[in-house]
């Protein structure tokens, strides 16, 4: 198992650590409840550093990213980021990621820790249609860099304290290279996965040090406590953000997921799996992700049933939580036709027992 840069403060904190995407990394701190409200309420750091970077470079890399992503990369200007996915040449997903670009010539991937290698060999093997290879437009840096995801309402706040740069007033998904606690050529992005606000800052790992104790000494008087990834699953399922593995993945259409918005069928963008994606849009899919509420007590977990009132089978959770912050069961799950309007009725089989809920509208957490 991997550590990263920051593995020996986790340790020194009391950090459950658990074995996740080949790295040693921290599930829990004080309790996943607590560590879920401070986000939401004040200001949590979040050790991301698992997380995969790939290196984009050269003429040839805006067709590359036209063609590999479904979104579309012309719309980007230089210190814009885009959340998208890999359509995997049969209907399905390879992952998500998000695209930063710095320049026409210069892009930043990232993608899931789970999916590093997986991602890397199909963007390689793509890449070749285009006469790029790994040294020759492609680079796989996922090693090199540390990550801190500083989320809540105050993040900002407190992180401006490091930075004579603006970083209050920065638009969502924009980022920065700027000078930063004593770090030069560090990367400041206000991008996350609870829904909270907030930055996420890429460091080479020699600097991640450096930067652990000056985000800490800058959060202090803001309440500023270190989050595990239990509280980061628990914050992004109420916000509806989906995870690759439980509600996307090789098996599901973006047009299935509710993704459509980041896939763009524009004249000027042929992609992978324009056509079958197309005719996802055009005729309809038999079932659609959709968010949902418990009416009656209970947790949904990944694979319960999901059935009508009549007992039939209607659909599958693919993510279930006991939402912190509202004190109720909610989920995400497939639904076949029928089932998709918001206030719809449906019931998730939990042990045995047919537990009523209803569909809501993403986010689920207002």
């Amino acid at each position: 198992m991997k550590h990263t840069a920051f593995t020996k403060f986790h340790e020194d904190l009391g950090a459950r650590l658990v074995p996740f995407a080949g790295y040693i990394m921290p599930i829990e701190y004080t309790g996943i409840n607590e560590e879920h409200i401070t986000v939401r309420e004040k200001v949590g750091v979040f050790d991301v550093s698992h997380m995969g970077e790939f290196w984009v470079t050269g003429p040839k890399a805006f067709d590359f990213l036209q063609y590999v992503t479904s979104n579309d990369v012309s719309v980007l200007v230089d210190g814009k980021i885009q959340y998208s996915c890999y359509p995997n040449g049969k209907g399905g997903i390879v992952d998500d990621l998000l695209v930063y670009r710095f320049n026409d010539e210069k892009y930043l991937l990232v993608v899931n820790a789970s999916n590093i290698e997986k991602d890397w060999n199909w963007c390689v093997k793509q890449a070749e249609k285009f006469g790029m290879s790994p040294g020759n437009g492609l680079e796989n840096v996922s090693d090199s860099i540390a990550q801190l995801a500083v989320q809540g309402p105050l993040a900002l706040k407190a992180m401006q304290k490091l930075t004579s740069e603006n970083v209050t007033d920065m638009e969502y998904y924009t980022f920065k290279e700027i000078e930063f606690a004593g770090i030069n050529d560090l990367l400041f992005s206000t991008t996350g996965y609870t829904g909270a606000g907030g930055c996420e800052i890429y460091v080479r790992n020699e600097d991640a040090e450096r930067l652990w104790h000056a985000v800490f000494e800058a959060g202090e008087e803001f309440g500023i406590k270190p989050i595990g990834l239990a509280a980061r699953d628990t914050l992004r399922l109420e916000m509806g953000y989906c995870l690759y593995g439980n509600d996307i993945d090789d098996t599901t259409s973006p047009i299935e997921a509710g993704l459509g918005w980041i896939t763009k069928f524009n004249d000027n963008k042929n992609f992978i799996d324009k056509d079958i994606l197309s005719r996802h849009k055009e005729e309809g899919v038999e079932r659609r992700l959709k968010g949902f509420e418990m009416i009656d007590r209970g947790i949904p977990r990944h694979h319960y049933e999901v059935v009508n009132a009549g007992g039939e089978i209607i659909g599958t959770v693919t993510s279930g939580t006991m939402s912190p912050m509202m004190k109720r069961g909610i989920g995400m799950a497939y639904l076949v036709k029928g089932y998709w309007k918001e206030g719809a009725e449906i019931f998730i089989r939990v042990r045995n027992k047919d537990l009523k809920a209803e569909v809501v509208k993403l986010p689920i957490y207002k």
